[in-house]
């Protein structure tokens, strides 16, 4: 490996191999990482909200799982990647506070299943996730061999 990018909130990267991407402090939102696996591209989103509908700002489309998905694949196929060769691995959508009752205001489930919804459209298969729970995630996605690491306070280290 020889350089691990950040991907902020709200935000989207893409790298080859040797390279690695990483996000931090996954909570409600959803990582989604993409994985070709015929040219070791990888891309990885960070998904605050579910759909860039509901909002009435939505000017940034990494934002979302309905806009931002799209956007990452796009960036994936500028670079040499393939729909038909990649693979999907999610990790987050956690409800952080109990507090409230309603489905609606369970972002993390709902964040979750929009980019089922999105990836499935794309006809993306997902390998793996590590979703839901009640606790936050740091994620390291390798482009090497399409390893997810996920780190959690208290929990250790899963790989997916």
């Amino acid at each position: 490996m020889d350089t691990i990018i950040k991907v902020g909130m709200a935000d989207l990267n893409v790298a080859r191999e040797p390279d690695a991407l990483t996000t931090l402090g996954l909570g409600s939102c959803v990582g989604v990482c993409l994985y070709d696996t015929k040219a070791k591209i990888i891309g990885m989103i960070h998904i605050m909200l579910p759909y860039s509908r509901d909002s009435k700002i939505s000017s940034n489309p990494a934002k979302y799982a309905d806009t931002g998905i799209p956007l990452l694949l796009n960036q994936m196929e500028e670079i040499g990647a393939q729909k038909k060769f990649m693979i999907a691995k999610l990790a987050g959508g956690a409800q952080m506070f109990n507090v409230v009752k309603s489905e609606f205001m369970n972002i993390g489930k709902r964040n979750v299943e929009a980019a089922k919804e999105v990836l499935d459209e794309n006809g993306i298969k997902i390998i793996s996730e590590d979703t839901g729970g009640n606790y936050g995630r740091t994620i390291t996605f390798y482009s090497t061999d399409g390893r997810l690491e996920i780190k959690t306070i208290g929990r250790g280290v899963k790989i997916i």
